[in-house]
């Protein structure tokens, strides 16, 4: 194997295994901006011996054992390992080296799910929490991270540095929170989960339309929260959302890769058990008797859609109503960009595009593609092929997302040839 393939095989592994190999480490040192170091010292290695030796038969294990072996060295140097055998309940001799594996071994909780309440800690500010979670169990960019909250790519860097040097300064424990304070903790957290699953569901950047792992890391989170917190309507909200969504994954991208847009997905290739269990967790979330917030408001959203048969028998008069409900209780121009599909879908075109030109003046919006792919949709049901064929190309030129760059460039295309 060529050693460009190597390492973009590496890259991929690193995806999948890194946040497990974090909380792992950042529960033995105690320091997440450590444990990331360390990590990051066991891919450097990886990247030198697999280049020559070939990839071993499980990378997810090596990676975590000399993950382990860096974390152990560490302590030692820093002249801890007294305090840490105390820690874990092996006191031993100092000349007798423990079963590092057997003492680690989780049987209370879940490491990620403690390392992301260690991540959204109140100490943090609320974007700091996201910024440094969907870092550390995402595997997320910078750039990827500044893409999804629509701000500059320097500003995350600061915000995960900084988040790094609080957590270590404040000494913030590595675990769980009390019950009575769950409440507190849990909206960042949800934020976070939310957001990894997005940025699964539709990649802002890199060669596919969708990486199912972080979508399905994301939901595994998700459940396990919905246990802890079973009386919180919005986490079985999220939850439920993930389920619904979850279910298109085989609709969603066609044989090169490249996306299909929900109005023309087979929905025969629905995943249908998902889609029950989205809406039992919807359900649940009603039953606990308190208002929709956000993510309860987009589950019944896709609830709506999961629940028509075909395309064309969508409810999209509820669907703009639950989205103007949405715009009420969660403001945002990316809620407002949704609601004006609903509209043009419900209504007509032209009434989703009064919408759409409102927002061509909001500062947040000026880099973001699916404005401009969004009123281009508009203009071509309006017969503007023109006008369209620009949007689409302006749409394409800020995409990051090569797949979702090749669709906008053929809708352009499309628009050209009419």
């Amino acid at each position: 194997m060529k050693e460009s393939a190597v390492h973009r095989t590496i890259e991929g592994i690193w995806r999948i295994e890194s946040a497990k190999i974090i909380a792992a480490l950042a529960r033995i040192v105690r320091d997440v901006g450590i444990a990331e170091d360390l990590a990051q010292d066991a891919l450097i290695i990886a990247l030198e011996r697999w280049s020559d030796a070939g990839i071993p038969d499980n990378p997810g294990a090596w990676l975590m054992t000399t993950a382990k072996r860096r974390a152990f060295d560490h302590l030692r140097r820093n002249k801890v390992r007294d305090r840490k055998y105390e820690e874990l309940g092996r006191e031993n001799d100092r000349q007798q080296e423990p079963d590092w594996d057997e003492a680690l071994d989780d049987h209370i909780g879940d490491d990620l799910l403690r390392l992301i309440f260690t991540t959204c800690h109140p100490v943090l500010s609320p974007e700091a929490r996201v910024a440094l979670t969907l870092r550390l169990l995402g595997g997320l960019t910078t750039e990827e991270i500044a893409g999804a909250y629509l701000v500059p790519e320097p500003t995350v860097a600061q915000r995960i540095v900084r988040a790094k040097r609080t957590l270590t300064a404040a000494r913030v424990p590595f675990e769980l929170p009390p019950q009575d304070e769950l409440p507190a903790r849990l909206s960042s957290v949800l934020e976070v989960i939310y957001l990894m699953f997005n940025e699964g569901y539709a990649a802002s950047s890199g060669g596919n339309w969708i990486r199912p792992v972080l979508c399905a890391e994301a939901l595994r989170l998700g459940r396990i929260l919905a246990e802890i917190a079973p009386d919180e309507p919005e986490v079985h909200g999220l939850v439920a959302l993930m389920e619904i969504q979850s279910s298109r994954f085989k609709a969603r991208v066609g044989p090169s890769g490249e996306p299909i847009l929900l109005m023309d997905q087979n929905r025969a290739l629905w995943d249908h058990l998902l889609i029950h269990r989205g809406l039992t967790a919807i359900e649940r979330a009603e039953g606990i008797g308190k208002a929709f917030g956000p993510y309860l408001l987009q589950a019944s959203i896709a609830a709506c859609h999961a629940s028509a048969r075909t395309a064309s028998e969508t409810d999209w008069v509820r669907i703009a109503a639950l989205y103007e409900a949405l715009s009420q209780v969660a403001p945002s121009p990316v809620v407002e960009l949704n609601r004006a599909v609903a509209l043009s879908m419900a209504f007509g075109p032209e009434v989703g595009l009064e919408v759409v030109d409102a927002l061509l003046q909001e500062p947040s919006m000026q880099d973001y593609h699916l404005l401009p792919s969004v009123r281009g949709d508009f203009l071509v049901k309006l017969g503007r092929k023109q006008e369209a064929y620009l949007e689409f190309e302006r749409a394409a030129a800020l995409s990051r997302n090569e797949k979702e760059r090749e669709m906008l460039l053929r809708r352009a295309s499309d628009c050209a040839e009419e």
